[in-house]
């Protein structure tokens, strides 16, 4: 019978305590290293990284989909931890927070407080989708956790500089006239237009996900996301093609080299962090495997899913 635990991590910054939401699918005490996922955003939720994990027989797979017969996480009983970052879901919410607050330095303490509380910070995976991909970096990185023992980065790329090149390289194949619209709404601050909007859903479609309809789990974090917006706009700003959030500087490529966990990158042409983006990557993590979903965008990990589970199941689970 599927084990599904959900609890409340104290997060303590400074003088004030918050809280981190998380769900665990599996037994912790399995004697599998437990897979810990990051979701993207900054200020999405756990939903789109983890709720298809594990549907229907057990924990049946690993990430990103409901039926994949090599059914990862029923075989290999792989114990699941997601949680809400902070500001999002159902962990704290701080709508007043200055934007100082907002820092990589922020979530990756709080992941670490995470792996604490769960006492699993002596032997677990790590995988990050997006923005979680970027903390995951960060973290692995900086931090070089010695309980850490494999890396999966999804989409995620290496600079805010190289995502804005690709995604600005990406807006100009669309037509003149469209790119001149979104252009002048961003000049403008007028980005919460209906307008703006609905244009920038005609790139998401085409960048971030090609299924029609988008499925419910992307729409539920999307829906979080809406009711408060509040991390993603201070970290990254409202738009995809300039950002102008506390994330503007960000870079890891002057430290990937530090990465020295056997590391899958997964990427997809077509998405919208482009290879420009995550080339780094390749070239600098001493021992990475990259994967690329040719049929994919931002979202592979539905579109491509099969392809995506075998990949990971054979990286998981080959010998260190």
């Amino acid at each position: 019978m599927l084990l599904e635990t959900t609890g409340i991590a104290d997060f303590k910054v400074g003088d004030e305590t918050y809280q981190t939401w998380y769900k665990i699918i599996g037994d912790l005490k399995s004697g599998k290293p437990p897979l810990v996922t990051l979701h993207g955003g900054p200020g999405f939720t756990h939903e789109y990284v983890h709720k298809a994990l594990t549907e229907s027989a057990g924990y049946a797979t690993v990430i990103f989909m409901l039926t994949f017969e090599v059914r990862l996480s029923w075989r290999s009983r792989i114990p699941i931890v997601a949680y809400d970052q902070i500001g999002n879901g159902r962990s704290t919410h701080l709508r007043d927070a200055p934007k100082e607050f907002w820092t990589p330095e922020l979530f990756m303490d709080e992941l670490d407080n995470l792996l604490n509380h769960l006492g699993i910070s002596e032997c677990f995976d790590l995988v990050g989708q997006s923005w979680g991909g970027m903390l995951a970096g960060q973290y692995a990185a900086t931090r070089t956790p010695k309980g850490l023992r494999r890396l999966v980065i999804l989409n995620s790329p290496a600079s805010t500089e190289l995502y804005e090149v690709g995604t600005n390289a990406l807006l100009e194949k669309f037509p003149p006239d469209f790119v001149a619209m979104l252009r002048k709404h961003e000049r403008e601050g007028t980005t919460s237009s209906k307008e703006y909007e609905d244009g920038m859903m005609v790139f998401m479609k085409k960048h971030v996900c090609t299924l029609d309809p988008w499925p419910e789990d992307v729409m539920a974090s999307f829906e979080s996301f809406g009711k408060n917006p509040t991390v993603y706009h201070t970290m990254l700003g409202p738009s995809e093609f300039n950002v102008t959030g506390t994330l503007k500087t960000w870079s890891i490529v002057d430290v990937l080299h530090q990465i020295t966990y056997p590391t899958l990158i997964v990427s997809a042409p077509n998405d919208e962090v482009q290879e420009v983006a995550v080339m780094p990557w390749f070239l600098r993590v001493p021992k990475i495997k990259w994967l690329e979903l040719a049929n994919s965008t931002h979202l592979g990990l539905y579109e491509e899913k099969d392809r995506y589970l075998r990949a990971l199941k054979e990286f998981l689970e080959a010998s260190v």
